[in-house]
């Protein structure tokens, strides 16, 4: 859609400026579009369309996929290629993800990143609270 265009802005924006943030709905268990039983694609608005945004930019690597512009995505490659502590590793994530993140303007600030580890696979559930131009919003 049309919002991944706006990922080199650097422009803070109110609602009233901006028009609705819209996206399809996006099925995160399986990993693909929600459609509806017409086999349409279902549009999402708002805060919710901002989780499935979310979702998109964390999950694609940056500078990876010509679709995309360099503002879109993260930067996890360079990251899991260094060694350090985990309160370290932990700083950096903050930091990249809150860089992926911060180039979407209606989203305003991110107020807090938390880190709930389980042993399965050794990965790691992020939880993600932030400000948009809608209100707060917790991914």
């Amino acid at each position: 859609m049309a919002e991944y265009l706006f990922a080199n802005a650097a422009t803070t924006s109110t609602a009233s400026e901006l028009p609705l943030f819209k996206e399809y709905a996006w099925d995160f268990d399986n990993d693909c579009f929600i459609y509806d039983s017409n086999g349409n694609h279902i549009l999402l608005e708002g805060n919710e369309a901002i989780k499935v945004w979310c979702y998109k930019a964390l999950k694609t690597e940056r500078f990876m996929y010509l679709a995309y512009t360099h503002g879109f995505g993260i930067e996890l490659y360079p990251f899991m290629a260094k060694v350090m502590g985990i309160m370290q590793r932990k700083s950096e994530l903050k930091r990249i993800v809150t860089e992926a993140l911060m180039v979407n303007p209606y989203i305003v600030s991110v107020d807090s990143i938390s880190f709930d580890e389980n042993n399965r696979n050794e990965e790691m559930d992020i939880r993600i609270a932030m400000t948009t131009v809608y209100g707060e919003l917790v991914i």
